[in-house]
């Protein structure tokens, strides 16, 4: 794993300032005409809103014990209904295609090998219908900001280090207990390589979740996929 279960304790912190994102997924499930699922659930920060939105059940894959509890405390406060399941995102398999598989607030990263990637790509396009969208986003790395923030602590969203392992494209987040969470980076390229030995292709690409172009010195990716039709191979 690539995530201390004690990096949980501190997660409605860490997270707080990531609030763009939720329109955007719900926009996403409100047009989703069957199940919604969500990959790397955590405390339901996305998952909660969705649920209320659709007015729908919202299945939510996690492999931390911890954070299944938040959403299941939260989601019960909210009043809405999360079908929480503790599982790897590699071994997703759902009883019924899903309308929409989302993955918010980066955590593909979480991931640490093309293999790791793939395997979740190829499931992700075995558990959707023809016609269903997988959703995610994450950072559009960037060296010369690593190498600024590399070794150094920093305060906000809460005290933290950042080292940066070129090495093996990983930044390791610490927080000063100890906890850690470890992200590996992924080009453009690499995710375009996945959707396609997946079968699926882009429906969209954004820089950011108010459906910004992306361009060059764009520093985030929101993608929004779908199945490759017979008409879309060359």
């Amino acid at each position: 794993m690539s995530w201390d279960e004690s990096f949980g304790n501190r997660y409605e912190e860490w997270s707080a300032h990531m609030t763009a994102d939720v329109a955007f997924y719900v926009e996403l499930a409100l047009k989703a005409n069957g199940p919604l699922v969500e990959l790397a659930v955590g405390n339901g920060r996305v998952a909660i809103p969705v649920a209320k939105a659709t007015g729908r059940r919202v299945i939510g894959l996690d492999t931390s014990a911890g954070m299944l509890k938040q959403a299941h405390t939260r989601s019960i406060q909210a009043g809405v209904e999360l079908d929480l399941r503790q599982v790897d995102m590699r071994d997703l398999a759902l009883e019924e295609p899903a309308a929409l598989i989302y993955c918010p607030f980066r955590a593909l990263l979480h991931l640490p090998t093309w293999a790791d990637r793939r395997r979740t790509f190829e499931r992700v396009a075995a558990s959707l219908r023809p016609d269903g969208l997988f959703a995610w986003n994450a950072f559009a790395f960037n060296h010369r900001v690593a190498a600024g923030y590399d070794g150094k602590r920093q305060d906000a969203p809460v005290p933290h280090t950042v080292n940066y392992s070129v090495g093996d494209n990983r930044i390791d987040l610490t927080l000063e207990d100890g906890a850690k969470s470890r992200l590996w980076w992924a080009t453009k390229n690499e995710w375009l390589g996945l959707l396609d030995v997946a079968g699926l292709e882009v429906e969209a690409l954004y820089s950011g979740f108010s459906r910004e172009s992306f361009a060059d010195d764009s520093q985030e990716y929101v993608f929004i996929s779908r199945h490759r039709t017979e008409t879309d191979t060359p």
